[in-house]
């Protein structure tokens, strides 16, 4: 038995034991959330896909495994997917200018040696690569959000039928807010540890603060921590607001 078939045997078990038939489920989203990315990948290189067009699919996919699959059909996990699309769509299109304005596509001068044996000439836009890049690494925390906010909504209008959609929609803002600094550090914490060994690089090269700062590479991890962190603040009134439109236009009788 290798470490990778152990650790993911503990990982299944302590899932199982804790989360029940949903943390089965949990567990098995990660090998359906991997195909949806290894398709993706695939799928992207070819030079005809546009890549936000493909984005968009892979991430109404993730969204539907995380919160359909997980949390079945309902009012809550149908407000959290509807409310994590528009905001992907929003932040994507954000994004692109974004790092067109930038300039930060193709690669730094620390990367040359790397890819120097390579051809560039793939026929792929790196801008709207580096757009699906920051997506698909936000979208696990945009759902998140969605459904920690749109759940205890659905739970309070259930208790509270009577409340108003004023009233619902400042409690899923709070609830937001308690989660909007723990989810950007781990954002922050994500990006910034695949990258230590950058930053490590960047010691040994003896590179100055200001060089660094001014590093095309650099300046791309730090765009798409800022990106994603965009990404997380908007899930939270997007939510908010959809969840309470929708559970008081319906009475929660599904939607």
């Amino acid at each position: 038995m290798t470490v990778q078939v152990l650790l993911a045997a503990i990982l299944f078990l302590l899932m199982v034991l804790i989360g029940g038939k949903k943390g089965a489920r949990s567990f098995f989203t990660l090998f359906l959330n991997f195909g949806v990315l290894l398709i993706t990948v695939i799928v992207m290189t070819v030079p005809s896909v546009n890549p936000i067009i493909l984005t968009l699919i892979a991430c109404a996919a993730i969204s539907s495994i995380n919160l359909f699959y997980i949390n079945g059909v309902n009012s809550k996990t149908k407000t959290a997917f509807f409310s994590s699309m528009i905001t992907i769509v929003i932040l994507l299109f954000f994004i692109v200018i974004v790092t067109d304005k930038a300039m930060i596509q193709g690669f730094g001068e620390e990367e040359e040696e790397a890819i120097s044996a390579f051809s560039l000439y793939i026929g792929v836009d790196f801008v709207k690569v580096g757009a699906a890049v920051i997506i698909m690494s936000a979208i696990g925390s945009i759902t998140d959000i969605a459904i920690s906010i749109a759940s205890p909504m659905r739970e309070l209008f259930h208790h509270h039928p009577s409340i108003s959609r004023k009233e619902l929609f400042t409690f899923g803002l709070s609830i937001g807010r308690d989660v909007l600094g723990t989810d950007t550090n781990t954002l922050f914490f994500a990006f910034f540890g695949s990258y230590l060994a950058l930053l490590i690089w960047f010691k040994d090269l003896n590179y100055s603060i200001g060089e660094i700062v001014n590093s095309k590479v650099f300046s791309a991890e730090i765009i798409n921590i800022l990106c994603a962190g965009i990404g997380v603040a908007l899930i939270i009134p997007i939510t908010a607001w959809s969840t309470a439109y929708f559970l008081v236009k319906t009475g929660d009788r599904g939607i």
